[in-house]
């Protein structure tokens, strides 16, 4: 199997050369201004050009992988993106979403979603995302740029979507000021129109200047997920349905020990960075701004195949090695976000993060402090 770097205890690739997820944004833009965001050019309105999505269609098409591809468009806020300049993106990619080698996502605030999205998310059989925290006392750090609430126009989109009969997943960040809340989160998810199933991001460190969860806090709000879950909650919970699936694999002797995906993401311009989406835009000499190339002048591809030879990639694939040697969690975590190392620590080689204490082992912990009858060893 051919991939980037080596998981030496199993022989296996460290970090995929193939993509089964590629990342685009249509815009830079954001017509909010949450007060975790770490995007750098939110307030730009840049727009993704016909070229840059025909070379994304190109790099997918000679890929010629025997899976399809996820097209995420992500942003900035995509829905930003003129209508009649994001369908023209689109039709790059028609051939091959008929064909069987593309399905599109996308992950939106909301707040612009109409009839029209509706249609065309449907033409074109869009997986919807959306991004709310909450109620609306829950929701507070999801403002616009005057500093107004966006809770009324979040739930208009909502409504908008369902009256279509367009399901969607949720992407909940969880802050300090609102992990204490698992039970008014559940309620409110469990009872709004359309929502089949959410994930909760407990706010990570992405260059903003804000207080972390602690690891102690994060175990206790999953504990109280995995308590409503057990005592018969019907919500799908993305994190909690991930690990379920990771423990009846286990049990079934069928762990996956896939590699690392690359997760190519294209900036507007055609700029491309791999393993963390988060890292586009970022300005750091040390590691090229991260930059393994450009689709207008190669194709993804060819990136993949000296990725290898760029200093963080490189880094990241030490530390992947490091969790698999020394990290109980590895199997479950697969070695965990990429970003998450550089925003904590400046580099890609630290093992251990914030977000692998408070998103991944608080999880297990609190699964097994949950599941195993008292006095007994898990």
């Amino acid at each position: 199997m051919k991939g980037i770097g080596l998981i030496h205890s199993t022989g296996q690739p460290a970090v995929a050369g193939s993509f089964r997820t590629l990342v685009v944004q249509p815009t830079s833009f954001c017509n909010l201004d949450c007060t975790y965001c770490y995007l750098p050019d939110r307030r730009s309105f840049r727009l993704m050009s016909g070229a840059v999505a025909q070379a994304c269609a190109e790099s997918i098409a000679q890929q010629n992988s025997g899976h399809p591809v996820s097209v995420v468009w992500h942003g900035g806020e995509p829905t930003a993106t003129p209508i009649g300049l994001f369908r023209g993106l689109l039709a790059p990619f028609e051939q091959l979403r008929r064909a069987g080698m593309v399905r599109h996502e996308i992950q939106t605030n909301a707040t612009l979603i109409n009839r029209q999205w509706c249609e065309l998310f449907t033409a074109y059989g869009f997986e919807v995302g959306v991004s709310i925290d909450g109620p609306s006392a829950l929701n507070r750090n999801r403002l616009d740029r005057a500093g107004n609430a966006t809770d009324a126009r979040i739930l208009r989109g909502l409504q908008t979507l369902a009256e279509a009969g367009l399901g969607y997943s949720v992407i909940s960040v969880v802050t300090p000021e609102t992990i204490d809340h698992a039970e008014a989160l559940v309620d409110f998810f469990t009872d709004l129109p359309g929502c089949e199933s959410v994930g909760f991001n407990i706010e990570e460190q992405e260059g903003t200047d804000r207080p972390p969860v602690s690891e102690d806090t994060a175990y206790r709000f999953w504990q109280r997920l995995i308590a409503r879950r057990v005592g018969g909650s019907p919500l799908r919970i993305r994190d909690v349905d991930r690990l379920a699936d990771h423990v009846a694999a286990t049990r079934a002797g069928r762990v996956d020990h896939a590699p690392y995906e690359p997760i190519p993401t294209v900036s507007w311009d055609g700029q491309v960075v791999l393993l963390s989406p988060e890292l586009l835009g970022i300005t750091e000499p040390r590691y090229g701004d991260f930059i393994a190339g450009n689709v207008l002048q190669q194709p993804i591809t060819a990136m993949l195949a000296g990725a290898g030879d760029l200093g963080y990639v490189a880094e990241f694939v030490t530390a992947l090695n490091d969790c698999a040697d020394h990290c109980a969690f590895y199997d479950f975590c697969r070695g965990s976000q990429a970003g998450n190392r550089y925003f904590e620590h400046a580099t890609f080689t630290a093992r251990e993060t914030t977000y692998c204490r408070t998103t991944r082992q608080a999880i297990v912990r609190a699964a097994a402090d949950q599941l195993t009858p008292q006095g007994e060893a898990p």
